[in-house]
C-alpha cells in the first residue's frame, strides 16, 4: 500500500470496493491528493490498470447541506447524455464509517485544467480568448438541460430560490464566523430588501469558473465541467454572476483566482456576459444583484475555508491569505448591489 493519504484509508477502501463492486479493482490501490479545491477533497486513485478520481467532503467542520457527495454523483450521472461534458460516474459510498463520510469516484479525465500561473503564461492568446468563449457555451448549454428529461425533476425547489439562498448562505456564514463583521448584516440586507424576480428555473452549477472546468490539452473543447458539490435547481442567473465575480478577480490579480489579463487574450467579465447572452435568451437587467449575490457567496466560502485553516484542518497549501478576503469580498457586494 502507498503512504497514508489524509482523508482516504486505502485499506478501507479497497474492502469497500471488493465488497460492493469486486470487478473494479484489479491491483493494490495507491493514490495522491490532487492539488487545488479549497472545498471538497480530490484525489487520484489507481490500482495500476484503471485511474479513477475519488471525491469526498473537508475532514472536519462540514457545514449543513454543504459538501453533498450523493447529490454531486446524482447530477454528474444525469448530466451523462447531455451536451454538458462531465467525468463519468462509477461508484458512491453513503456509508461515513469506510472513509470518515460519504464519498464517490468517477472516471479520472486527463485534462487541463488553467489554475497555475506558468500554464497561463504559456497560454497562446488565441487559446485564452477561445477558454472563455467555450466556458460560456457551456454554460449557457446547461442552463437550457431540461431536468425533468433527464431525472432531475426533483433535484431542487426552484419556487422562492434567491430568498431561500440568501437565507441559507447566512446560516453558513453562522456556522463558520470567526470574527463578528458589521458589513456581512449590511450585506444580507440589501441582498433581501432588493430580489429580482427570477429567471426560469433551471439547472444551476453553483461554482462555475475557468477553474472548475478541465480542457483537452490543445483547448478545443472542454473536457469535463467539475466540482458539482452545490448543483440544484433554481435561478441560473447566480452561475452568471458569481463567474463575473470570479473574472474580475481573476483580472485583478487577486489570491482566489490566479490573473487573468485582458492583455494575454482573456475576455473580460464585460465580454464573457455578452458572450453568455448570445447563446442564451435569458435577461439579464438585473445581473448587478447576482454579481452582489456572487461576492456575498464567496465570501461566505472564504470564511469557512478561514475557519478550517485556523482549525488546521485544510489539506495542501494557500489557504492563509482567505481570512484577509472575506471583509473585502462583502464590500465588493455592496458595491455591486449599489449598481456601481
Amino acid at each position: 500500500m502507498t503512504a497514508e493519504l489524509p482523508g482516504v484509508d486505502l485499506p478501507a477502501l479497497t474492502e469497500w470496493l471488493d465488497a460492493h463492486h469486486p470487478e473494479l479493482r484489479r491491483g493494490e490501490l495507491s493514490g495522491t491528493v490532487i492539488a487545488g479545491g479549497k472545498s471538497n477533497l480530490t484525489y487520484r486513485i489507481t490500482d495500476g490498470h484503471t485511474t479513477w478520481a475519488l471525491r469526498r467532503p473537508p475532514l472536519a467542520h462540514v457545514l449543513p447541506t454543504a459538501h453533498d457527495m450523493i447529490r454531486e454523483f446524482r447530477v454528474i450521472s444525469a448530466l451523462a447524455d447531455t451536451a454538458v461534458p462531465v467525468a463519468p460516474a462509477v461508484a458512491l459510498c453513503e456509508d461515513p464509517d469506510v472513509l470518515g463520510a460519504p464519498f464517490y469516484l468517477m472516471g479520472f479525465v486527463d485534462g487541463v485544467v488553467l489554475d497555475k500561473p506558468p500554464l497561463l503564461a504559456a497560454l497562446d492568446p488565441a487559446d485564452a480568448t477561445r477558454s472563455c468563449e467555450l466556458l460560456m457555451h457551456t454554460l449557457a448549454d446547461l442552463h437550457e438541460v431540461d431536468p425533468l428529461s433527464i431525472g432531475l425533476g426533483e433535484f431542487g425547489r426552484p419556487d422562492g430560490f434567491l430568498a431561500r439562498q440568501v437565507r441559507r448562505w447566512h446560516q453558513q456564514w453562522q456556522a463558520s464566523e470567526t470574527r463578528p463583521l458589521d458589513v456581512l448584516a449590511a450585506t444580507v440586507e440589501r441582498l433581501t430588501s432588493t430580489l429580482p424576480e427570477q429567471s426560469a428555473p433551471a439547472i444551476v452549477h453553483g461554482d462555475y469558473r475557468l477553474t472548475n472546468v478541465m480542457y483537452t490539452p490543445a483547448i478545443d473543447r472542454i473536457a469535463a465541467v467539475v466540482d458539482w458539490e452545490m448543483a440544484t435547481l433554481g435561478d441560473p442567473l447566480t452561475d452568471v454572476g458569481l463567474l463575473v465575480v470570479y473574472q474580475d478577480l481573476a483580472q485583478q490579480g487577486d489570491t482566489i483566482m490566479p490573473q487573468m489579463l485582458p492583455e494575454r487574450g482573456f475576455l473580460t467579465a464585460a465580454q464573457m456576459v455578452a458572450r453568455y447572452a448570445e447563446r442564451s435568451p435569458r435577461d439579464l437587467t438585473h445581473l448587478n444583484w447576482y454579481i452582489g449575490f456572487g461576492y456575498f457567496k464567496l465570501a461566505v466560502v472564504a470564511e469557512g475555508i478561514h475557519h478550517r485553516f485556523l482549525a488546521g484542518k485544510t489539506v495542501g497549501e494557500g489557504f492563509d491569505h482567505f481570512g484577509a478576503a472575506v471583509p473585502m469580498l462583502l464590500q465588493a457586494a455592496l458595491h455591486a448591489l449599489a449598481g456601481r
